[in-house]
């Protein structure tokens, strides 16, 4: 599937993780230099290097890859997509270098959430990265790719090895899971819907919502997430997600149980989807968003239970 163009200089590589466009790689262009955000799993590794090379770039131009957190379908492709890359760094938030540069616990948190065999199903192989191939950032920090300039700003609230990285000669901002889930099945008249992602084990209701606060703050024009790029009118979107994040903390405080909180989220959000005017069948509703409100209860009850 070939790279689609999103913004300047920007292009969504679907990874096919699950299902088409559900998770995106984004390709970064500055004249001959590249970088790619996120990663997806190792399957997702030739899709990208195709990308790369029907855009014109060989693996030694790329320069920079940029991982926004680590959970796997966005980082689980890390180590494999290195190995092609020989003039590249990894950019990772801090909480995460170590985890890149040894991935035992991170393999092994997953497969507490997923289970070994959906693990295996999902992700495949999880290779290291050479530590001295590995930079982590400070909050606010700002790199060069070629004339373009990055910087990054550590965004708490979904996971607390996040950092969202702002493209200033674009106006844009890759936002990972920091500003939410946007499936493009559900876009009405162009316009699109969208919800945040509580997944655990860091889930933090303040600062997931100082954390939308601070990307709108930036000015950025678009927002590219990586489920599923690039979205605009970010001031409306972030209300949209404030109001689900509170509505979703007190519904996991009423709740009796994970499950009861599951099926309040799940109708929740089917909706808020049918106030948006969506009108899709109900199968095409459950397939999108019956996964994301199990993961989202996970992640809420987690919290809940070790709030204190």
């Amino acid at each position: 599937m070939p790279a689609q163009p999103v913004g300047p200089g920007v292009h969504a590589v679907d990874t096919l993780y699950v299902r088409p466009q559900l998770d995106a790689s984004h390709i970064v262009s500055a004249g001959r230099h590249a970088a790619v955000v996120d990663t997806g799993t190792s399957a997702s590794v030739p899709h990208i290097l195709g990308a790369l090379s029907a855009l014109g770039h060989a693996p030694e131009d790329v320069r920079y890859v940029l991982l926004t957190h680590i959970h796997l379908d966005h980082a689980g492709g890390a180590g494999v997509l290195m190995d092609a890359l020989p003039a590249a760094t990894l950019v990772v938030h801090p909480r995460g270098a170590r985890h890149m540069a040894d991935p035992t616990r991170l393999i092994a948190g997953s497969v507490a959430v997923y289970g070994e065999e959906a693990f295996g199903a999902l992700y495949g192989e999880i290779r290291p990265v050479d530590a001295d191939r590995i930079h982590a950032t400070t909050d606010g920090e700002r790199l060069m790719l070629g004339d373009r300039a990055l910087s990054f700003l550590h965004t708490p609230g979904h996971a607390r090895h996040h950092h969202c990285i702002v493209d200033h000669d674009g106006a844009g901002i890759f936002t990972g899971d920091t500003f939410g889930l946007s499936y493009r099945v559900f876009d009405v008249g162009g316009q699109p819907f969208i919800f945040p992602t509580t997944t655990p084990v860091h889930f933090d209701p303040a600062a997931a919502h100082a954390s939308i606060d601070r990307i709108v703050a930036t000015g950025a024009q678009a927002a590219y997430l990586t489920h599923y790029s690039r979205v605009t009118d970010l001031p409306r979107l972030a209300a949209d997600l404030h109001g689900d994040l509170d509505a979703f903390v007190e519904m996991t405080l009423a709740a009796g149980s994970e499950a009861a909180l599951e099926a309040a989220l799940l109708a929740h959000l089917t909706a808020r989807l049918s106030a948006h005017g969506y009108t899709g069948p109900d199968a095409e509703r459950t397939l999108w968003l019956e996964l994301d409100a199990r993961l989202n209860a996970q992640g809420l009850w987690f919290w809940r239970e070790h709030r204190r």
